[in-house]
């Protein structure tokens, strides 16, 4: 059984905390996979926008694979306006996209180009600690690894930023690829779901003659959760998680 006295953030993704006795449990890092297109990116950006809408709990994203103003523009299809929130100082998105590609920006927050490990981690702290963030979403692993130029101290960088985020208690997700979760391969590089303390697996499954998506807590510490596929959409608000439609 789980710690009765775990403090539980919720997700903000209807039907996913019935499977994970509440919600995530506090501080924790969660490592979202799966295949390109399996919602991973909406998946963690619904987490930090329905803890500033739902619960006052400010957050952070950092942006690593598509510029700020174009997460705004494709989160807007779902109702949500991040603009509002960061005008509020409840939400700070972090462009790390744009001095890559050589482009200007005009955020508040831009990770500029040629950063090392320390100036990337030093950042993100500073990002945090100005805001008080408790909700974190860094999208994505490879992109770190491709933008830092550290792709062979990938270990290294990712044990360290998991330390700063649990020393500072935010609940974080980290959005990853999985190659072939079908073969057990959740991740990349093969390690960051032994950094994470809960592992989440978006994936597709063909029935009927036609692909549905499903997720699987495949970890999830201080946890009692099952270990079951179960279907889940990706609605007109935002991701869904049918907890009663168990697929197998």
């Amino acid at each position: 059984m789980a710690p009765h006295n775990v403090v539980r953030v919720k997700s903000g993704i209807p039907g996913l905390d019935d499977l994970i006795q509440g919600g995530f449990p506090q501080g924790t890092t969660v490592l979202v996979t799966g295949p390109t297109g399996t919602g991973k990116t909406t998946f963690g950006a619904q987490f930090v926008y329905k803890g500033a809408e739902l619960y006052n709990e400010p957050g952070v994203i950092v942006t690593l694979e598509e510029r700020v103003s174009d997460l705004r523009k494709e989160m807007r299809s779902f109702g949500w306006d991040f603009q509002k929130y960061e005008d509020e100082g409840k939400i700070a998105l972090i462009d790390g996209v744009s001095s890559v590609a050589g482009l200007p920006s005009e955020e508040r927050f831009v990770l500029e180009e040629g950063l090392n490990v320390e100036g990337f981690l030093r950042y993100i702290y500073r990002v945090i600690k100005a805001i008080n963030v408790k909700r974190v979403l860094i999208d994505s692993v490879p992109s770190i690894a491709i933008r830092l130029r550290e792709e062979k101290n990938i270990r290294e960088l990712l044990l360290r930023l998991n330390t700063i985020l649990l020393e500072m208690g935010v609940t974080t997700i980290l959005t990853t690829e999985a190659e072939d979760p079908k073969r057990d391969k959740l991740s990349r590089y093969g390690v960051e779901e032994f950094i994470a303390r809960g592992v989440i697996l978006l994936d597709l499954v063909e029935k009927d003659i036609e692909l549905k998506r499903y997720i699987l807590i495949r970890k999830m510490r201080e946890t009692k959760h099952p270990m079951k596929k179960y279907p889940f959409e990706i609605t007109e608000e935002g991701i869904v998680v049918y907890p009663s439609g168990e697929i197998y």
